[in-house]
């Protein structure tokens, strides 16, 4: 039998999504990140809802104030900052899949029995830490289209 990162098994077994997704939310805390997702489709059903609500109280003058006011709202609202790891336990997953396949990518060759020995053995290893952010770095920026930010 093979060592997997789930243990002793064959190499087909299911990866430790958890532990994965522990490591990267342990890495993003770190290094202090967090991330504005865009949200158009909120936007766009702030401003629809708004919409439809202000033809039903006034008619077609009401259609425009409530789109106004509603695009005005999903402005104010869009690009607000999180916590990675915030944005990371809101991923569906499906997404949770995705990027802990490209993360494996990196600790593939490691040898772990549960998250905290995996964050152990990245954290001490300045290069796999610098790997590991730059997958989670490029996930965000590529796949959400998230704008990042760093603690100083």
């Amino acid at each position: 039998m093979m060592r997997t990162g789930t243990g002793f098994g064959d190499a087909g077994m299911p990866l430790r999504v958890d532990d994965v997704m522990a490591l990267l939310s342990h890495v993003a805390t770190v290094k202090g990140m967090k991330a504005a997702v865009a949200n158009s489709g909120r936007g766009a059903m702030l401003t629809g809802a708004s919409a439809f609500v202000g033809g039903m109280l006034g008619g077609p003058p009401g259609i425009a104030v409530g789109g106004a006011l509603g695009g005005l709202l999903g402005w104010m609202t869009s690009g607000q900052f999180k916590s990675v790891p915030q944005v990371l336990m809101e991923l569906p997953a499906a997404e949770k899949q995705k990027l802990c396949a490209e993360a494996m990518a990196v600790v593939r060759n490691l040898d772990w029995t549960d998250a905290a020995q995996l964050i152990a053995l990245v954290m001490s290893n300045s290069a796999l830490t610098e790997k590991v952010l730059g997958v989670l770095t490029t996930y965000l920026a590529h796949e959400l289209k998230a704008q990042i930010t760093y603690a100083e």
